[in-house]
């Protein structure tokens, strides 16, 4: 076989697993149907709400192996919208290849870590009180992001990744609808963000591994159409009288967010290609602590403030309410802008359910940006709670020739 050839044949042989069989509309919009008290002013005007949504079916063999079908209502990775804290999920999983891919020995995730400053705005760490030696590392970090979706551990592991390697990445396993270049919440330029600190880390007074700092020389262009949102935002407190431009923050679109969440949840059912280069224990780990409530936590240990439902929209998004104890979980969330998006795997061990829901929904009835009057808590966790609800129920109903065995998504948390 010619090189051309056998290139075309993997090409093939990637690109149906990666994204497996679909089916447009017609299942999402019956169940969004069914239920026209929870769903109808959605349904009436889909395009105000920048709704997409992306529903994956789990049936397993005899033998457990999962075999995928997706189905999709409205998701477009030509369509933008502010995919906020969602992009934290594949920086825990570039962080940890990157840790097992520099094989240095004695260094892991673990491993205490030192990051300085060599740029404008860089912010140096050397120490960090939410952790149980009060030193912070990449696991630490991967904690924090997963259990409460924190800032600063994003931008960390942002640049300890490297902002020119964290998106070639992902373009080489197939995940090419994306842009994640931003560091959030700290105001940095886009200039500022092709900078990253130089890292140490280190055990007692031996230093194992040094990174120095590095510059991306070569912006990444969001050369979408759809960039442009609402009629107006407030810049230093003055309303601006046009759509708000999100050309130079992060992009990430729906199927890659779900395609990179079932590559960790079922790597089995994705080429090798589009995989991360884990562990086994870091599946366990990352896995636990995305089903994980936050006050089950000790370390970091966090208040009442951190309700069970925070961060996770499907099924009990609306309220703060328990969890029933059958129900996890494993998702990553993200809101701001007035966009709620949830990303996730739900399963229920006693009914034996297992499934994919991503959605995203924009609720900005003034249609004006940064002015903080965004509809969450009435309209958009409402409708992702009830989204959740919705299939849930449909997976209950529906007949599975084989009851997946799900031993491997039990965890134990306190």
């Amino acid at each position: 076989m010619s090189r051309t050839a056998s290139t075309l044949l993997s090409l093939l042989l990637f690109m149906p697993l990666l994204a497996p069989a679909q089916s447009q509309d017609k299942l999402i919009r019956k169940l969004l149907r069914s239920k026209p008290d929870w769903f109808g002013p959605v349904l009436e005007n889909p395009g105000k709400y920048d709704v997409q949504i992306i529903y994956t079916r789990v049936d397993r063999d005899q033998d457990n192996q999962p075999r995928l079908t997706t189905h999709t209502w409205r998701a477009d990775p030509r369509q933008y919208f502010y995919p906020a804290s969602t992009v934290k999920l594949p920086a825990v999983l570039l962080a940890l290849e990157k840790m097992n891919r520099l094989d240095v020995p004695g260094l892991d995730k673990h491993t205490p870590l030192r990051i300085d400053s060599a740029y404008a705005r860089q912010i140096p760490i050397a120490t960090d009180s939410t952790a149980e030696n009060g030193l912070p590392s990449i696991a630490h970090y991967v904690r924090k992001i997963l259990l409460v979706s924190d800032n600063d551990a994003f931008n960390r592991l942002l640049e300890f990744v490297g902002q020119r390697p964290f998106n070639e990445a992902l373009h080489a396993k197939g995940y090419r609808d994306l842009k994640i270049t931003r560091r959030l919440q700290v105001g940095s330029t886009p200039e500022e963000d092709r900078h990253s600190n130089p890292f140490t880390f280190y055990q007692g007074e031996q230093v194992l591994y040094q990174q120095p700092a590095a510059f991306n020389p070569q912006p990444f262009e969001n050369t979408l159409t759809t960039i442009r949102k609402g009629k107006g935002y407030l810049k230093g407190g003055q309303l601006v009288n046009e759509p708000m431009d999100f050309s130079a923050v992060n992009y990430f679109s729906l199927g890659d967010m779900q395609a990179i969440l079932r590559s960790l949840i079922l790597p089995e059912a994705v080429p090798a290609a589009g995989r991360f280069n884990l562990t086994d224990d870091d599946y366990r780990f990352v896995r636990r602590h995305m089903s994980m409530f936050p006050h089950e936590s000790t370390w970091p240990r966090y208040d009442t403030s951190h309700y069970p439902s925070y961060g996770k929209f499907f099924l009990y998004g609306d309220t703060k309410a328990p969890f029933p104890p059958n129900v996890r979980i494993f998702n990553k969330a993200g809101w701001a802008y007035g966009t709620l998006t949830d990303n996730a795997y739900i399963v229920d061990f006693d009914k034996g359910v297992e499934f994919f829901l991503t959605a995203t929904i924009l609720v900005n009835e003034d249609g004006i940006f940064n002015d903080d009057k965004y509809e969450y808590e009435t309209v958009g966790k409402p409708f992702l709670a009830r989204l959740g609800q919705v299939f849930y129920e449909h997976e209950l109903k529906r007949k599975r020739k084989h009851k997946p065995d799900l031993s491997e998504f039990r965890f134990e948390y306190q």
